[in-house]
Formats: structure tokens, sequence, C-alpha cells
């Protein structure tokens, strides 16, 4: 595996963020309980660990357990610039922004590109985009 895979810890969504991150970007999810683990340190009906591979986008994340924060992006984005064609990286825009809050649409930019920012229905932030 090469390049960065965000880990996200959300507050007790797991089960249902990380099935909405594979119906955006597609590929295989393999999710896994606290139980299933048999760890302690959650609820035993809550994600301790769960994968998205073999799509566009990789991503992995979890229920926080007691001792963890759930995400808080503030001062950054999870940048998709130019990583697929402009009829993909659009409809990834708008299926993320369902629900959640665009900061900045989707737009044609001076310079000719294309970019807009969202935070998500789970509260991630992302800069998507593409060129001419």
């Amino acid at each position: 595996m090469s390049g960065l895979v965000p880990y996200i810890l959300f507050p007790g969504t797991a089960a249902e963020a990380l099935p909405f991150y594979r119906s955006v970007f597609g590929g295989e999810l393999t999710t896994f309980t606290y139980a299933q683990f048999e760890r302690t340190d959650g609820p035993g009906d809550q994600i301790a660990h769960g994968m998205l591979t073999g799509g566009p986008v990789a991503l992995s994340g979890a229920d926080a357990g007691a001792d963890d924060d759930a995400v808080q992006m503030n001062g950054m984005f999870f940048s998709l610039l130019g990583t697929a064609d402009p009829e993909t990286l659009t409809t990834w825009f708008y299926a993320l922004a369902e629900g959640g809050r665009v900061i900045d649409p989707l737009q044609k930019r001076p310079w000719g590109d294309h970019d807009g920012t969202l935070v998500d229905r789970y509260g991630v932030r992302w800069l998507i985009g593409y060129e001419g």
C-alpha cells in the first residue's frame, strides 16, 4: 500500500459513516466490532476497525474508544484535487455534500480550474476539484 490513508475516529457513527463513504467512492468495506476483536475499551456492538479499500479512495475508521477523541477537523481538508475525471469528482462533491454543509461551492475559478469545499454529514472536511 502506498500513500496516505485517513483513519477517522467517529463519535459512535462509524456503522453508518463507513457504508456512506463506500456508497460515494465504491470499493470493498470490511468492519469489525469491539466484541469481534474482544476489546473492552468500547461498546461491543460499535465498530473497532473498518477499512474501505479497492476503490479510488481508501480510508479507515472506527468508533472512538473511551480514551479517544472523535473527529474534529479544524484547519485542514481531505483533498481530492485531480484524483479522478471531472464528472466523477463532481459526483463525489454533491454526494458528500448531501446532509452536510457546502463551505464554498464547486465552481470555475478565475485561473480556469474548478474546486469547492464542504463538510460532510460526519464532520469531515473535503476539498474537491479538477483542472480546466
